[in-house]
């Protein structure tokens, strides 16, 4: 593995880790020229089904799109990288069992406020004010108030 900070190919592993689910290995490696680490994960190459956006538009499931939603919602919030990537596989397990080869956007966007409201509540109003597109406070203060119960 090509280390990310000098390119250098030999790098040796320090440490690997199970998921949770046991679906992705975690790696922790060192580079053996400049002596930094890093992290890699490994998992099954699988096909997602494709994403159907609002507008009909298909693209490719993007992990990294998913994550960035989800991180900016979370933003400054006591949530751990680990939470979140448990979220995550959770939300790409829904993607592969649910057997349909195109998912709507829309689905998918359900299962994450799902994972944020039980990750955290205020990054849960966060997203789910900007995805369901709040037009005044009323709506607002309506998902506020379901959160408390």
């Amino acid at each position: 593995m090509k280390c990310p900070f000098c390119a250098h190919l030999e790098t040796q592993v320090v440490e690997t880790r199970l998921s949770e689910d046991a679906d992705v290995v975690r790696r922790r490696r060192q580079c053996s020229a400049c002596d930094k680490r890093f992290t890699t994960y490994e998992r099954p190459d699988v096909s997602f089904p494709a994403i159907v956006k609002k507008d009909g538009r298909r693209i490719e499931y993007d992990r990294d799109k998913l994550r960035a939603s989800m991180n900016l919602s979370l933003r400054k919030r006591p949530v751990s990288t680990e939470q979140v990537d448990s979220a995550i596989e959770r939300i790409e397990e829904q993607l592969l069992t649910h057997g349909q080869r195109e998912v709507a956007s829309t689905r998918i966007g359900e299962w994450v406020m799902r994972e944020l409201r039980k990750l955290d509540k205020v990054a849960y109003v966060r997203f789910a004010s900007v995805y369901r597109s709040f037009e005044d406070i009323d709506e607002f203060k309506t998902l506020v108030d379901e959160v408390r119960r």
